[in-house]
């Protein structure tokens, strides 16, 4: 299955953190290496913006060979269906660009499921959110977004699969939940502030062998 991972340097939060290094490697391939280990991923894609700010994200893509896209800057879930459409997918998973730790076993699961029960609209693990952030997986039917976007707010742009959480009285969705009994703790970059909390957390060896 096809894996889109949405990407953009603009975070007024944190600009251009997704080339910023972490053990002297950008956030961004460090979440390549990692869906790169996930047995059930096909083909990886970048959906990132047309923005001037995105030149240099494309630059390093290209000069490492990782397949990317671009498309509207803040209409994500049209940046992301317009990706799935030119690879030609009939649902894809969808992953953060600023989720260095995540866990290419989750995106396994949720591929699994996916494949075994083809009724869902929807395959999550953030509806109701018990994963750490910075470990969210969804398998999404490109149909699905295509069919209402045009009912999307702005909010819902953005975020992609909001308006499918906030109706999902009208959807099939499928939600899978953490088990384990580790701490929970935030494994996302947002700002500055998380990548210090991570590197306090996480020495080299541990950053590079982690998993949920």
């Amino acid at each position: 299955m096809l894996v889109v991972v949405q990407a953009r340097s603009s975070s007024k939060r944190f600009k251009n953190k997704v080339l910023h290094l972490i053990y002297n490697i950008p956030i961004i391939q460090h979440v390549v290496n990692r869906i790169k280990k996930s047995k059930k991923m096909t083909k990886l894609v970048i959906s990132s913006s047309l923005n001037k700010s995105d030149d240099d994200l494309i630059y390093y893509l290209k000069k490492n060979k990782v397949n990317f896209f671009r498309g509207d800057l803040n209409n994500v879930a049209l940046r992301l269906y317009k990706t799935a459409k030119i690879y030609k997918v009939k649902s894809f998973v969808r992953i953060s660009g600023d989720s260095p730790l995540i866990d290419p076993k989750l995106i396994d699961k949720a591929i699994m499921i996916a494949n075994k029960e083809k009724k869902y609209d929807i395959i999550t693990n953030t509806f109701p959110r018990t994963f750490p952030k910075g470990q969210s997986v969804e398998v999404i039917k490109t149909s699905l977004i295509k069919k209402y976007l045009k009912n999307f707010s702005k909010l819902d742009k953005e975020h992609v699969t909001k308006y499918f959480y906030d109706n999902s009285n009208r959807f099939l969705i499928k939600n899978f939940t953490f088990n384990g009994k580790n701490k929970i703790m935030k494994l996302s970059i947002d700002t500055k502030r998380d990548l210090k909390n991570i590197l306090k957390k996480f020495n080299k060896k541990r950053f590079n062998s982690y998993s949920i």
